[in-house]
């Protein structure tokens, strides 16, 4: 499916489902409504890889306007317009003349969205000044950097009433959503551990440019930092699994990791021992390992893992009273539904049976239509001036483990996590992906 209609849109009935997961706090500023004739009015802020790359997927939605594009390069922001006109003969807007003039694509007054795929320092910035100027912003991960900054987001958007959505596609994905629907029909019974990993080798093009070994943007943060750089990809669909921020609330996180040689291998393996990186010191760990404690007793591990060499995997499983899920395996066992005693079952036929109602609908393009399904959903926010499918709460929790990992590494013990809800978790009921409900 290359576009996803206005008509489907209005018979699917999305715009109640999606107001029914509306946190309580920000019910009040929302109408519900919106001029289904009228354009979603989108801007880009960051045009490089991955901007571009969600900008060629809100193009496939019929009824999505890029009307404005920023970047720090000209010729990045360029290319943009180029694939705009290619692809559906739209003409954005370029602001590209100084480092802040991403602030002036927001004052224009003329977007309902913002898709923000900056560096990662950039990014609570650009999303509060987004929210304050009645612009839903979809941030790429992390929404954050600091508590703090995690703490300014919620604060913003209730106060504000704009939703504000970080990207965290895995947690869109096929067999994640697919379990999510087991776990809510009780197949596996009370949900008590999850584990989940960000197992990716990173070195060769994201930290590092792999033809001369010469550091890019994110090598920074191995420098300076030795916590969970990137934990979203991980614990985004457990959040959902296990009821975090609706009916349960993350209380500490112990992190602990171990050192660093990676990167120092990596470098004197490919480029010789005379290279700056090869002697180079990293504050980085090559794994950190994050356990994390709920207040009804439900345990969390996370795994960063993105500096020795490795297969991708982000090796989710998830254990309840009645069974247990394993991503990696790819395999299930239920009490309840296994033929044999303690034998697994191939996991892809309960994917199949139990597909989430996103997946149904249809989906195209990247990281296997994943992106997709999450950027439709988001618009399909924005047009009903409703809540966003992954809400503010969920962006913090996921964005706060990367500065409390480090804290906790430093201090070598556990240290208290922030409830971002202020207490609404008591009351709140699920609302991610709302599809198959006992």
């Amino acid at each position: 499916m290359n576009n996803f209609s206005r008509r489907k849109f209005i018979k699917s009935g999305v715009s109640g489902s999606l107001l029914l997961g509306l946190p309580g706090s920000l019910v009040a500023g929302y109408p519900g409504t919106a001029d289904h004739e009228s354009k979603i009015k989108v801007g880009i802020i960051g045009t490089g890889n991955r901007g571009t790359w969600l900008m060629r997927e809100l193009l496939k939605i019929d009824d999505v306007e890029i009307t404005a594009v920023c970047d720090l390069y000209q010729d990045r922001a360029d290319r943009a317009v180029s694939i705009c006109r290619d692809t559906r003969n739209q003409n954005p807007q370029i602001y590209s003349d100084s480092k802040n003039t991403w602030k002036k694509l927001l004052d224009n007054g003329k977007l309902d969205a913002v898709i923000i795929a900056t560096y990662w320092d950039s990014h609570a910035e650009i999303a509060l000044y987004a929210m304050e100027n009645g612009i839903y912003p979809g941030i790429e991960v992390p929404a954050a950097l600091t508590v703090d900054d995690c703490w300014q987001l919620t604060e913003t958007s209730e106060k504000t009433n704009i939703p504000c959505m970080m990207l965290e596609n895995w947690s869109f994905r096929r067999d994640n959503l697919a379990a999510l629907n087991m776990v809510r029909l009780g197949m596996l019974g009370e949900i008590v551990h999850s584990h989940c990993a960000h197992s990716h080798d990173c070195i060769d093009h994201w930290f590092f440019d792999r033809n001369t070994g010469e550091d890019r943007w994110a090598a920074e943060y191995l420098v300076r930092y030795n916590r969970d750089q990137y934990p979203t990809h991980s614990v985004g669909p457990v959040l959902s699994w296990l009821d975090i921020n609706c009916g349960d609330v993350i209380t500490e996180i112990y992190s602990t990791a171990t050192a660093s040689k990676g990167i120092n291998a990596y470098m004197k393996r490919q480029f010789g021992e005379g290279h700056p990186n090869a002697k180079r010191t990293f504050s980085q760990g090559d794994i950190v390992t994050s356990l994390l404690k709920t207040k009804q007793g439900k345990t969390i591990v996370i795994n960063y893992d993105m500096q020795l060499p490795r297969p991708y995997s982000n090796r989710w499983m998830l254990q309840g009273t009645l069974g247990i899920y394993d991503e990696e395996k790819g395999s299930i066992y239920l009490t309840e539904n296994s033929p044999r005693y303690h034998q697994w079952e191939l996991w892809q036929p309960y994917e199949e049976k139990y597909l989430h109602k996103w997946w149904e609908e249809g989906s195209d393009g990247g990281h296997g239509g994943t992106d997709f399904i999450m950027l439709r959903e988001f618009i399909n926010a924005v047009r009903v001036k409703g809540p966003v499918p992954l809400d503010v709460y969920d962006s913090a929790v996921m964005s706060a483990i990367v500065e409390l990992s480090g804290i906790s590494i430093q201090k070598n013990k556990p240290v208290p996590f922030p409830d971002f809800t202020k207490g609404k978790w008591k009351d709140r009921k699920p609302y991610f992906g709302l599809d198959k409900i006992a």
